[in-house]
C-alpha cells in the first residue's frame, strides 16, 4: 500500500473524539507508509500534533455558505495530488469534495461517527461508519449494502504516569471515577452526579468542557457532592487520568460508539457504562464491565459500588476489557482493516 495516495479532509471542531481520531488515523498511515494530502480547518489547536511530523497539511477556513476559497483549493489540491481515495469527515468536508471527472478521477469514501443527515454524502462512492449500527442506519436510508462499511476506531494502548491525587486535591484513600466527555445533556453526568450523592466515600474527576458547566455546578452543590466533584476541564492526558483512576464511567443518554470505554479497557480500568448503543455493542455485561439502564443513577451507583466492594470482580473484568481491546481496536488491528479497505475500493 505504499504506493497509495490518500487525501483526508475534516472540517472539525475545538475538541472532541473524532478529532483525536483523525489525528491518530492520518499518523498510523503514515508509520504504515502511505502518501497522504492533508486538509484541514486552519486554527484549531489539534493540528499541531500533525504539524510536528512535517506532514503534507494544507490549512482552509471550511466557512459557511459565502467561504469559496475551501472549494476551489479543494478542488485544485484533489488535481494536484491526484489521490487514489479521498477520505473526507463529516459534514462540511463531504459536502465540499469536488466531484470526480475524468483527468482526476478518485474513490469518494466519507466517514461518519454518527447519523448524520445523509445529504450531505449524495456524492461518495463509499460510506464508513465507526459503529455497526451507524451502517446499520446507512442501510436503512437507502445506501447500498456493498457501498456501507464498519471501521471501528483505535486508541493508544501506550501507559503514562498516574496523575497525581493531590494535584487534584483527591485523597489518597478514596475510591476514584473518571468520567471523559464533552460537558453536554447527552453525557448525562447529572444521572452520574445523582449516583456520586449515594456513594460518599467516592470522588470523582470530570473530564471536559461544555455548555452544562454551570448546571452541573449548581447539581453539584444541591446534591452535597461538590467537594467530591472535580471538574478537570478538556484533558489530553486520558492515559494518566486513567492510570489514577479507580473505575471509568459512562452514563450517556445517547452514545453511538463510547470511545471512552475502548480507552479504559487498553489502559486496564474497569468500566461502568449506560445501556447507550455504544456501550452495548462493546460490552458483554458481567464479562468485561458492567452496564446499567439509561438515566438510573441507582443502579449506576449500586454498580459502582459492586466493583469497590469486590476488587478481584474489577481486575476479571479489567483484564477481559484489555483482552477484547487487543482483538479488536489496537493500532495494529485497525489500520490493516483500514489499508484491506482502501485496496478493496481503489481496486
Amino acid at each position: 500500500m505504499t504506493n497509495l495516495r490518500l487525501l483526508q479532509a475534516i472540517s472539525g471542531g475545538e475538541q472532541g473524539g473524532a478529532e483525536a481520531f483523525f489525528v491518530r488515523l492520518v499518523l498510523a498511515l503514515e508509520r504504515a507508509g502511505v502518501s497522504q494530502r492533508i486538509l484541514v480547518r486552519s486554527g484549531r489547536a489539534w493540528i499541531s500534533a500533525l504539524r510536528e511530523r512535517d506532514l503534507d497539511l494544507v490549512e482552509l477556513p471550511f466557512g459557511g455558505w459565502a467561504d469559496f476559497t475551501t472549494k476551489r483549493t479543494f478542488a485544485r489540491e484533489v488535481k494536484n495530488f491526484r489521490p487514489h481515495i479521498a477520505l473526507t469527515w463529516m459534514n462540511r468536508a463531504s459536502h465540499l469534495c469536488p466531484p470526480q471527472v475524468l483527468e482526476h478521477d478518485f474513490c469518494h469514501v466519507a466517514r461518519l461517527g454518527g447519523y448524520y443527515d445523509l445529504k450531505y454524502y449524495r456524492n461518495c462512492d463509499h460510506l464508513v461508519g465507526n459503529t455497526e449500527d451507524i451502517v446499520s442506519y446507512l442501510r436503512d436510508q437507502g445506501w447500498p449494502t456493498e457501498k456501507c462499511h464498519y471501521l471501528p476506531n483505535f486508541v493508544s494502548a501506550e501507559t503514562k504516569q498516574a496523575v497525581e491525587r493531590k494535584a487534584l486535591k483527591t485523597p489518597e484513600s478514596v475510591p476514584l471515577l473518571l468520567a471523559l466527555g464533552r460537558l453536554h445533556r447527552n453525557k448525562a453526568f447529572d444521572v452520574l452526579l445523582r449516583a456520586l450523592a449515594e456513594l460518599p466515600e467516592a470522588h470523582l474527576w470530570l473530564a471536559g468542557s461544555g455548555p452544562e458547566e454551570h448546571t452541573l455546578k449548581s447539581l453539584a452543590a444541591k446534591l452535597g457532592v461538590a467537594s467530591r466533584l472535580h471538574l478537570l476541564g478538556w484533558r489530553e492526558d486520558v492515559a494518566a487520568l486513567l492510570a489514577a483512576a479507580d473505575i471509568l464511567v459512562c452514563p450517556s443518554r445517547i452514545e453511538p460508539l463510547g470511545n471512552v470505554v475502548i480507552e479504559a479497557w487498553a489502559q486496564g480500568t474497569p468500566v461502568v457504562a449506560s445501556a447507550a448503543v455504544g456501550p452495548m455493542n462493546l460490552v458483554v455485561p458481567g464479562e468485561n464491565g458492567l452496564i446499567v439502564p439509561l438515566e438510573d443513577a441507582s443502579a449506576l451507583a449500586l454498580s459502582v459500588r459492586t466493583l469497590i466492594d469486590n476488587p478481584l470482580l474489577a481486575k476479571r473484568l479489567s483484564e477481559a476489557g484489555r483482552t477484547v481491546y487487543e482483538e479488536r481496536y489496537a493500532e495494529k488491528v485497525v489500520v490493516q482493516r483500514y489499508l484491506e479497505f482502501f485496496q478493496s475500493v481503489r481496486s
